[in-house]
């Protein structure tokens, strides 16, 4: 049993890195003229310097998102937690107000778009990490979940509001909030791509050790303690990693739905394996996802563009009802079997 396991997450993982090479191939050739245009360039420095970076930069993102969003679903033991329910979301917005206010005050500076895009993009990290660690600060540590995901719940509401003040306050930035809220990758660069890749790998070697923690909640806390695992020291690791993982894709790419709660789930639908495998191929699987969404994104009304973040959450929803309502449906038969 556990060799058919293994070999089928082997297959999964072949066939996913099969479509990651092809959708970094692909992206190349989409441009503003969308898969009508899709041939190489005599200018090979449009294909070097915007499209490779952008379509890689869609795939680290999206990878680090599934891995935070298999890391929430393994730590609640909840399959419907998601990387931003920590309020980390309203926390990176926030972020990206207060930089565009300030970047508004200091125009006159002359600063160079390069220093500009890094300021967003720090404020956006930095916004994320506060709203993470005063959850953990107002639910008095990891020990307890619920008050956990409770405090998340409240740092992003009072984030929340907070952006949508400096909005009313400050209307000249409402432009460049909405477009990080709505998700772009459009101006991801080859830096950008670097500092993604290093939190990917770092995060993921760091959560796959930490992964029998995982294993063992999902037997319950208490067999998990019996098991002589540091539950609460590895919780406030994973819980860390968590926030690294969300803040560096928010911070690049904006707010992207739906990646990191569909992620896990699709490979769950495929493979039955432990934790260590499961975030691998979460990874994998959200690269994939938002890879291609970014392509859809550029090619269906080219050569308008679409925010990647609205069609993530477009068919990232239809994709969760279609399995609320298969679970609906199970349900129901499981019940007139009984009767």
């Amino acid at each position: 049993m556990n060799a058919r396991k293994v070999q089928s997450a082997g297959r999964l993982a072949l066939q996913l890195s099969f479509l990651l090479l092809l959708l970094v191939g692909l992206g190349a050739l989409v441009g503003s003229e969308g898969f009508a245009g899709m041939q190489l360039q005599a200018d090979l420095s449009l294909i070097t310097d915007i499209r490779l970076p952008r379509t890689l930069g869609a795939c680290l993102a999206g990878a680090l998102l599934g891995l935070a969003g298999a890391l929430a679903q393994g730590l609640f033991r909840n399959p419907l937690a998601d990387p931003y329910l920590l309020g980390s979301a309203s926390g990176a917005s926030l972020g990206v107000a207060i930089g565009m206010v300030l970047l508004t005050q200091l125009s006159q500076l002359n600063m160079s778009p390069w220093f500009m895009r890094m300021g967003i993009t720090g404020m956006a990290f930095m916004g994320a990490w506060l709203a993470v660690a005063l959850s953990l600060v107002l639910s008095w540590g990891v020990q307890h979940t619920l008050r956990l995901l409770l405090a998340g719940v409240v740092v992003g509401v009072v984030f929340g509001a907070l952006a949508s003040l400096l909005l009313i306050m400050f209307p000249q930035i409402q432009g460049s909030v909405q477009s990080f809220m709505l998700g772009s990758t459009a101006y991801v660069s080859w830096a950008a791509c670097g500092l993604m890749l290093a939190v990917l790998v770092l995060s993921w070697l760091v959560s796959v050790a930490a992964s029998p923690l995982l294993d063992g909640l999902a037997l319950g806390e208490s067999t998990a303690l019996s098991l002589g695992l540091p539950v609460k020291s590895l919780r406030w690791l994973m819980l860390a990693v968590l926030a690294l993982c969300t803040a560096a894709a928010v911070a690049q790419t904006g707010l992207i739905a739906f990646v990191g709660l569909a992620a896990p789930h699709l490979v769950r639908a495929r493979v039955k394996a432990v934790h260590g495998k499961t975030l691998s191929l979460s990874c994998l699987m959200g690269a994939v996802l938002l890879g291609a969404a970014d392509l859809l994104a550029r090619g269906l009304m080219a050569p308008l563009e679409l925010p990647v973040g609205v069609l993530t959450a477009i068919l990232g929803g239809g994709y969760m009802l279609f399995l609320m309502r298969g679970m609906s449906t199970k349900s129901v038969g499981q019940a007139g079997g009984r009767s």
